[in-house]
């Protein structure tokens, strides 16, 4: 996807956006003008009246952009094909404050693939924050289990958050170290 950082935009119609980083759902008024800091993993994070919002891929249209492209899985996938487009889903996940997405961040502590009775699989994560008391961490979740649930084959997930361990800068990959600086 094409980054559009500081790219203006002009709401086309009321839309639901979270507030970053209290994680408070509100609605940006029709004509409402600002400027997308932040396009990565299908959602925007946009500055308007001296605030940050992030709105959702689905809502793509109402600031002028493309919604994300749909899930594909060949008829012929084997449960390998599926565990990894879960981990590709996983990186299309995005702190919206942090240009990286939450498993080269280290924030995924763990993600198990099993088939249920009805032959669809669940997904069960345990995943974590940069911080505690970050009020995006529900946003997030819930953007975990959003994309993990459009996979076809997927029929339920389950995303813990947990803070044991307490993240650090040393669950990051080194690609994410090198692009923050941290190396």
């Amino acid at each position: 996807m094409r980054r559009h950082e500081n790219e203006p935009i002009v709401v086309s119609r009321d839309v639901r956006a979270v507030l970053i980083p209290a994680g408070v759902e509100v609605k940006l008024k029709t004509g409402s003008v600002g400027y997308i800091t932040q396009a990565l993993g299908g959602s925007f994070t946009v500055y308007v009246e001296g605030n940050l919002f992030r709105i959702a891929g689905d809502d793509a249209e109402a600031i002028g952009k493309e919604p994300p492209p749909k899930i594909e899985l060949p008829p012929d996938a084997t449960d390998a094909d599926v565990e990894k487009l879960v981990w590709d889903q996983m990186k299309t996940c995005f702190d919206p404050e942090i240009p990286i997405n939450i498993v080269d961040l280290g924030l995924v502590y763990s993600c198990e693939l099993s088939k249920r009775d009805d032959g669809a699989r669940h997904v069960a994560v345990r995943m974590t924050l940069t911080a505690p008391g970050c009020g995006m961490g529900d946003v997030l979740v819930q953007d975990v289990k959003e994309k993990l649930e459009i996979i076809p084959t997927i029929g339920s997930t389950d995303v813990e958050l947990v803070f044991d361990p307490p993240w650090s800068q040393d669950m990051m990959s080194e690609a994410a170290r090198l692009q923050t600086g941290m190396m």
